[in-house]
């Protein structure tokens, strides 16, 4: 069911929010780095920062999870986090990389994906989604599955012992 949309300065509020969330959540990989590479959080906050997308973060935590001298409980702990952080990223990124489109009471918004897709002989490019209601219970989900993800994320950083 498609509802109207809240005005444009409500969305980017409700946007900020998720990419706040996002963000502190990311963060948190500090914890697991140094945990998993056992290094102090300084060394840990040195490698996070040098890695500069949040996929090469993931993949270097998911990586060091699954060496060979990690727990099982402490590899399983780690990949359901990363896992469930990254099944959030997918909306992030589209709004992060898209243009926002809204009439002139700020009402009516909607996303201009910035995006290239080819299929076959065509290129398709400017997919345009509405922000309605139900998309906003959407992002609102999202944020609440990231809290989320963060409280897990700090209580097996506690669990096993990771620096905090």
């Amino acid at each position: 069911m498609n509802r109207s949309a809240p005005p444009f300065k409500d969305v980017l509020t409700l946007l900020g929010q998720l990419n706040y969330t996002w963000t502190n959540t990311e963060s948190l990989l500090i914890h697991l780095i140094a945990g998993l590479a056992v290094v102090d959080k300084e060394t840990a906050t040195i490698i996070f920062l040098t890695l500069n997308t949040t996929r090469a973060r993931v993949d270097l935590v998911e990586r060091l999870a699954k060496m060979a001298r990690m727990p099982a409980p402490v590899r399983k702990d780690v990949l359901d986090v990363t896992r469930k952080m990254m099944a959030e990223a997918k909306l992030r990124n589209k709004y992060n990389h898209c243009i926002y489109s809204f009439d002139d009471t700020g009402d009516n918004v909607s996303t201009l994906l910035m995006r290239v897709s080819e299929s076959g002989d065509q290129l398709r490019y400017g997919k345009m989604d509405a922000i309605d209601a139900d998309e906003i219970a959407n992002i609102t989900r999202s944020i609440n599955r990231l809290a989320e993800t963060n409280r897990e994320i700090w209580a097996l950083a506690r669990r096993h012992g990771f620096p905090l």
